[in-house]
């Protein structure tokens, strides 16, 4: 994986003015608290993203492993966001989507399909965006018996694949 994003980062630094990224890359760090007395659970995120329609539609797949007393959660998710770019700068996106965890606690394996709704704000220093900071507070809900619920927040940086 760090292999894989130096040889993209690599490319970004030879991008030709004014042109658009092709994707941007998510690295970061996630942390979830459920709200129905659950525990917390923090770890890893990744994410690419890439835009299909310009200024209507961005799609974020993403893989987080979490880890908690006594349990690691695996989430991989697919979120379809609306962006608003509020400068060159600055943009932000609501987003909805489907998720799969794969959940190992206390000895028994889970896997369950949850949907997800997050709020993403991108903070890109340069006009270019080759390199950035997000910060993306999310909610999840857990279709199954229990239907838990959490509160995530994930942050970290954005890398423009170009």
């Amino acid at each position: 994986m760090l292999v894989a994003l130096l040889s993209l980062s690599g490319t970004a630094f030879g991008q030709a003015e004014g042109k658009e990224t092709a994707a941007v890359l998510e690295v970061g760090a996630a942390a979830e608290q459920s709200i129905n007395g659950g525990g917390a659970k923090v770890g890893p995120a990744f994410a690419v993203e890439v835009t299909p329609i310009e200024h209507w539609l961005e799609l974020e797949a993403g893989v987080t492993p979490l880890f908690g007393r006594g349990a690691t959660e695996w989430d991989v998710d697919l979120l379809f966001k609306k962006p608003w770019t509020f400068s060159k700068k600055v943009e932000f996106m609501f987003g909805v989507g489907p998720e799969w965890a794969h959940t190992i606690a206390h000895g028994s394996t889970a896997n369950t399909v949850d949907g997800e709704a997050a709020l993403d704000f991108m903070i890109w220093p340069s006009s270019t965006h080759r390199f950035g900071w997000y910060v993306e507070p999310s909610y999840g809900y857990d279709f199954r018996g229990r239907h838990e619920q959490s509160l995530g927040v994930s942050g970290g940086l954005l890398i423009g694949v170009f």
